[in-house]
């Protein structure tokens, strides 16, 4: 678990709150369901508008790397691309079918199959990189939809607050009802700036750097297939793939 991310979103809410009770407008002042509705489901419905079905799908399912990031551990990957190194230059490109068959990521699965087939390092880096565009492309899409919520929800904001300004407009002639009235317009204000810059926004930049970081392991995953492809010296490979930690 991302206990950063964790303790942020905490922290997020908790300004909010605090914030409200230390200016004095208390913890009540905060609640609107008519603000909830503008600007949360408004949000929503935009996002439904803007988006294609398989793109929303791919932003839910990843979201919870923000909490739950995948496992990314480099040097893991670089003594495992040693490894298949080693037996390919004891035991041939045929020596691989067995770690083939075992291998549970199916990026590093058709890497080896393609070894073990005897494509020439070209075709396996062609091969692969349209793999690693196609899988990023789609996971930026994905974050891409929290990003545009974020720029979505100030507007919507505003909208209510319009919103409320003009129902308080309408009660003038009532005093009592001014105040709690002006009140409750800039709640949904609160909720849209709140809600893109404290969530919205920094979800979307979070899951951009783990796919980005993703992106970078398939690479280094590539430049280390495509050596054991040329016959490199295990060691060379080691050092090449080393450069990609720095």
């Amino acid at each position: 678990m991302e206990a950063l991310s964790l303790t942020g979103i905490v922290l997020a809410f908790a300004v909010v709150i605090f914030g409200s009770i230390l200016k004095g407008s208390g913890l009540a002042a905060l609640w609107s369901a008519a603000a909830f509705v503008v600007v949360i489901v408004g949000t929503s419905a935009a996002i439904m508008v803007q988006t294609r079905a398989a793109v929303l799908r791919r932003a839910l399912r990843i979201v919870r790397w923000v909490i739950r990031p995948p496992v990314s551990d480099s040097q893991a990957l670089i003594a495992k691309v040693i490894g298949w190194s080693e037996i390919a230059r004891r035991q041939g490109l045929l020596g691989l079918e067995s770690h083939f068959e075992a291998e549970a990521d199916p990026f590093a699965k058709k890497g080896l199959q393609l070894l073990v087939d005897g494509s020439e390092p070209e075709v396996i880096r062609g091969i692969l990189e349209v793999d690693l565009a196609v899988k990023e492309h789609a996971d930026i899409e994905a974050a891409k939809v929290f990003e545009a919520a974020g720029t979505y929800a100030p507007t919507m904001g505003i909208i209510g607050a319009v919103m409320g300004l003009m129902a308080v407009m309408e009660n003038l002639s009532d005093p009592s009802r001014l105040g709690p009235g002006i009140a409750g317009a800039f709640v949904s204000t609160v909720y849209g700036i709140a809600s893109a810059n404290l969530l919205l926004l920094p979800i979307a930049s979070k899951l951009k750097g783990l796919i980005r970081g993703q992106a970078q392991q398939r690479e280094m995953m590539i430049e280390g297939l495509i050596a054991i492809a040329e016959g490199e010296n295990p060691r060379n490979i080691e050092t090449k793939l080393q450069g990609f930690l720095h």
